[in-house]
């Protein structure tokens, strides 16, 4: 009611005191004095009822308006909350979308480096009035390969384990697992010897299997001593690339996914710079389960974080020379989310903000662990904290695979 409306009321119930102080000399006999009492009070009731009827009014608005408040309050915390939410899911899609794009770019550019580097050697060939040829297998390549199928075929793999310590404590938190192959006398077939030999020959897919069975079942023996250790398993490019030997890796972990946060699956850094689409999408299927990677010959510090976060790697490997190389001032930085310079005791804090933890590897000598340990670089690899070691003959009987584990060694001519 505006103020103009209350002055009116006002006048009337004056009024109507007026007329009852006038009723009550004129019909009552009361003097003018007792009459004008009256009035006055009568006028002070009415007044009085106007202001209290006027403030219940007021008051009810009041409420009526604070419900009003709370109602939209509520519905733009609730609009709030959408927006957020589809925010978030944009951001995941986008994020993931170019770390996809980043990835095929990297890929193509590493297929064009190839078919450039093709190019010009069969351009050089033709001026020099020749074709290019392939290049043959070399004589003690053919004698590699052939030992790596006799070895293979009479189950002559080996396993040695290599320990993983934490610093400065220097405590056993993993091993990395190494598959050995023997000749019949018992010398070992090093990996140098017949590495490529069994790329070209599509063995990696039968080595890795034997691994990844070891692995499993060697994880499981020591989580019944202790749980907190795990095992680092060579993966090859190509096992993650390959149709017909992938699928039986992903069925076996998937039934193996109790440990997920024990085998972590170890690939170069190499050839996950150019990994393809197939072991892209592949690898993001172990993630899926739960399962961690690491990258191993790692040259440089100068790694894109986010990306390695968002593909699932937790571990990176770096020799110590070069991870002391990177560390000193001036040295080469991890690219991040964090746009400054970095002083060397920073860097390790920046990996560990992405989930990642730094491995110096192929630690030989005290040292190099003294150089090192200025860094806070959590774990620590090399002959200094142990060599690679094999199983014992009765473990490794009882880990063979079963038949039918391992892909057939295909015949090669």
């Amino acid at each position: 009611m505006s103020a103009a409306a209350h002055f009116f009321m006002v006048l009337v119930y004056a009024g109507i005191g007026a007329g009852a102080a006038w009723a009550a000399r004129t019909q009552f006999g009361l003097d003018w004095v007792l009459a004008g009492v009256g009035g006055a009070i009568v006028f002070l009731a009415l007044t009085q009822l106007h202001m209290a009827l006027t403030r219940g009014g007021r008051a009810q608005r009041i409420e009526e308006r604070v419900d009003e408040l709370a109602v939209v309050q509520r519905d733009v915390g609730e609009r709030m909350d959408v927006v957020e939410a589809r925010t978030e899911a944009v951001e995941t899609t986008v994020k993931h979308e170019l770390t996809e794009r980043r990835d095929a770019l990297v890929s193509e550019m590493k297929q064009l480096e190839g078919l450039i580097e093709r190019l010009t050697q069969t351009f050089e060939a033709k001026l020099n009035g020749a074709a290019p040829a392939a290049a043959p297998v070399s004589t003690s390549e053919d004698k590699a390969l052939r030992a790596v199928l006799d070895a293979l075929e009479s189950h002559r793999v080996d396993m040695h384990l290599q320990p993983i310590v934490s610093l400065p404590d220097r405590r056993v938190r993993f091993y990395e697992s190494f598959t050995r192959l023997r000749h019949a006398d018992g010398s070992l077939i090093l990996p140098a010897e017949f590495m490529d030999a069994a790329r070209r020959a599509n063995l990696l897919g039968t080595i890795d299997s034997w691994t990844l069975y070891r692995s499993v079942q060697i994880v499981r023996r020591l989580a019944e001593r202790d749980r907190r250790v795990g095992v680092f398993c060579n993966i090859s490019a190509a096992s993650l690339e390959d149709e017909h030997v992938f699928p039986s890796f992903l069925q076996f972990m998937r039934e193996n996914q109790d440990l997920s946060g024990a085998v972590i699956f170890e690939i170069e850094a190499d050839r996950f710079e150019s990994r393809s689409r197939t072991m892209r999408e592949n690898m993001n299927r172990l993630v899926a389960l739960g399962f961690r990677f690491s990258v191993d010959h790692v040259e440089t510090l100068a790694l894109d974080l986010p990306r390695l976060q968002d593909a699932g790697i937790r571990f990176v490997k770096i020799a110590g020379d070069k991870l002391a190389r990177d560390m000193s001032p001036g040295g080469a930085r991890p690219i991040s989310g964090i746009n400054r310079d970095l002083s060397p005791e920073d860097v390790n804090p920046v990996f560990e903000r992405y989930q990642i933890s730094l491995i110096a590897d192929r630690i030989e000598d005290e040292a190099s662990v003294a150089e090192i340990l200025d860094f806070q670089i959590p774990y620590g690899q090399g002959h200094v904290f142990g060599t690679p070691r094999p199983i014992k003959a009765s473990l490794m009987e009882e880990t063979t695979p079963p038949d039918g584990f391992v892909p057939p060694v295909r015949n090669v001519g």
